[in-house]
């Protein structure tokens, strides 16, 4: 199978990290098969640096022409003075705006190996495996009026029917395929948009019967996520909230550098990055755990090119790395053998070159 794919490496750590996963995709083109074509396009503050855009107009042609895209981290603290409009961060809304990719699928799920991580007690987080579904192109992050002066500021938070609908069934349909159990996160006590928010989930509910739905605040919800995450499967809510709660969720296994995830569209088109962000502070030390973006790439083959045993593979050298006891600087783990970015980059790919990877599924949201 032959698939094109545009790299967005952008700012801080991102580089180092695709560069790992474009790696694992070169050994799984090798070992299935496969062209992967990979065309490179630059976003937030390297794009603003090179060409005063943070999404530039042949950064949306080339991913325009791809099946895929894959993306680093964008953002960093050189580019926090400038004006609101060349902030590297609004070319990551701007992409997900333009390609209506409005479904973002966060997987969390509990690591065997890195337990002795998570800030929550080992018998807390062993069992976590949850989703969650955020809303991307809507919301507080894009409505009209925005407005800011020394003495106030505005924002604006609009939800029309046809955003919550959309991805309240992808939701439905996700909780379908897993466990059956919804919550629907909202603040339907204070706010107009999640009353529409909450009646919508109400009428959609009658098409999936199969499917149990609760109705959670988003207060209770980010209590309930650590003192027991193990309570929910799938978790749907707007793209503020769920900002919030997947940040909050990720730290369950102990750390951001693991967690992939997806942000997609209808007909499967898909841009899939790392939860964490461009962490400047170690850009270019090789000390990036590169595990998310490589997880990420696994998604990607799974969900937009449906190859759910290359994606397998990928899983499961990943976690066949960890269970050896090989470990990036940011896992706080007693005793483990800590490798650079490219000496653990290098482990899962004599992982994906072993005869002995099965096609076992390790970490799937589905």
């Amino acid at each position: 199978m032959e698939k094109t794919i545009t790299v967005l490496p952008g700012d801080g750590i991102g580089p180092e990290v695709t560069e790992a996963a474009v790696k694992v995709l070169q050994a799984i083109a090798k070992r299935y098969n496969h062209t992967f074509n990979l065309q490179y396009g630059l976003i937030g503050g390297a794009a603003i640096d090179a060409c005063e855009n943070p999404l530039p107009e042949e950064t949306i042609n080339a991913c325009s022409q791809s099946d895929a895209i894959l993306l680093g981290a964008v953002g960093g603290p050189k580019w926090d003075q400038n004006p609101s409009h060349l902030r590297p961060e609004k070319g990551l809304l701007a992409i997900r705006k333009h390609f209506g990719l409005y479904a973002n699928i966060r997987p969390v799920k509990a690591i065997p190996a890195l337990l002795e991580a998570s800030p929550l007690k080992k018998e807390v987080a062993e069992s976590v495996d949850l989703v969650i579904v955020r809303e991307l192109t809507g919301g507080l992050y894009f409505a009209e009026p925005r407005k800011k002066t020394n003495d106030y500021a505005v924002d604006t938070l609009v939800y029309t029917r046809n955003e919550i609908e959309r991805i309240v069934d992808t939701a439905f349909q996700l909780a379908r395929s897993r466990r059956g159990k919804l919550a629907s996160v909202d603040k339907a006590n204070v706010l107009d948009s999640s009353k529409l928010w909450r009646q919508i989930v109400e009428e959609k509910k009658q098409g999936y019967p199969d499917v149990e739905v609760e109705h959670m605040l988003v207060d209770s919800t980010a209590m309930k996520l650590i003192t027991k995450p193990d309570y929910f499967d799938v978790i749907v809510t707007e793209n503020m909230f769920g900002d919030i709660l997947s940040d909050e969720a990720s730290v369950i296994t102990g750390s951001l550098g693991m967690l992939p995830s997806a942000s997609t569209r209808e007909d499967g088109f898909g841009l899939y990055e790392p939860v964490h962000g461009s962490a400047p502070d170690i850009a270019g030390q090789n000390k990036a755990n590169p595990a998310a973006t490589i997880l990420s790439t696994a998604m990607m083959l799974r969900e937009s090119f449906q190859m759910e045993t290359e994606a397998a593979a990928i899983e499961e050298a990943v976690f066949n790395v960890l269970n050896d006891g090989n470990f990036t600087s940011d896992l706080e783990i007693k005793g483990k053998r800590v490798l650079s970015t490219t000496e653990w980059t290098s482990k899962v790919l004599e992982e994906l070159d072993s005869e002995f990877v099965s096609d076992s599924i390790m970490f799937s949201y589905v």
